[in-house]
């Protein structure tokens, strides 16, 4: 597959494992794909789960203000704050030259950046760590251990993750969701779903005061072995942060287009 080929998989992948992601959540989902954007909004507390993203490959420098200036209207409109995620290798030479300047104007800030990631990864053989022992996500009391993992790694505050996960069904069957516990206490945890014929890979989490022991890998593998054992698919897709990125990059993921996320300015 090429470069940009990867790249547009990824905004695909976002755009449809995100539609499952937000319709879990019920009364208040957006979910539309309109030209060049798609709307993915739950209108949750928790900011992750409210997205806008642009979809169209090779975007002059016009369309982009325009296709920009449109989102940051539907994001003014909703209750909730959230991201704009902009694939950069989705944009035409002069969009991405003028793109700071661009965003700038249509009233956005910059977050943070990562990268699009994917590989033919399975099979291979059932993973573990001497420190870990794994369980599935498939009740409340593990989904809330899932929520606050991700809460504390990401800064999140914990009653907001809550709210963006527990009641769902879909986190406690629908997806691969796994923790990993270190003497019974839960340290990492990541999940995986299907999505259009691969494995996409969310919410990889691990306790701040346990990181750098190999946990993150080692719970992700766990996902993606768990995953493919049930599904048969080979192929995995996600979206890094750059502190995760060689974490993945050992599992056998391949980057592609960098992903920037923007918030609307105060």
């Amino acid at each position: 597959m090429t470069e940009r080929a990867e790249s547009v998989e990824s905004v695909e992948q976002l755009a449809s494992a995100w539609r499952g992601i937000v319709l879990d959540r019920g009364d208040g989902a957006d979910v539309r794909d309109l030209p060049g954007i798609a709307v993915r909004w739950a209108d949750s507390r928790f900011v992750f789960w409210n997205c806008v993203t642009l979809t169209e490959p090779d975007t002059d420098a016009e369309l982009t203000a325009q296709r920009l200036a449109q989102a940051a209207d539907i994001m003014r409109a909703k209750r909730h704050p959230g991201f704009l995620w902009l694939f950069e290798d989705l944009l035409g030479d002069a969009a991405r030259a003028t793109l700071e300047r661009t965003v700038g104007r249509a009233g956005f800030a910059y977050a943070f950046s990562g990268s699009g990631m994917a590989g033919d990864l399975l099979p291979f053989p059932e993973p573990g760590h001497p420190d870990l022992t794994f369980t599935r996500v498939t009740d409340e009391e593990r989904l809330g251990a899932f929520a606050d993992l991700n809460a504390g790694a990401y800064g999140f505050a914990p009653e907001d993750v809550r709210e963006g996960l527990l009641g769902s069904t879909f986190w406690k069957s629908g997806a691969h969701a796994w923790i990993g516990l270190r003497a019974g206490t839960p340290v990492t945890c990541a999940a995986a779903v299907e999505v259009d014929g691969r494995l996409f890979v969310a919410l990889v989490a691990t306790d701040p005061q346990w990181q750098h022991r190999g946990y993150g890998e080692a719970v992700t593998r766990k996902v993606l072995y768990e995953a493919h054992r049930v599904t048969g698919l080979t192929r995995a897709v996600l979206h890094a942060t750059p502190a995760g990125a060689p974490v993945y990059e050992r599992i056998g993921f391949r980057p592609n287009s960098p992903v920037h996320f923007y918030a609307l300015k105060d």
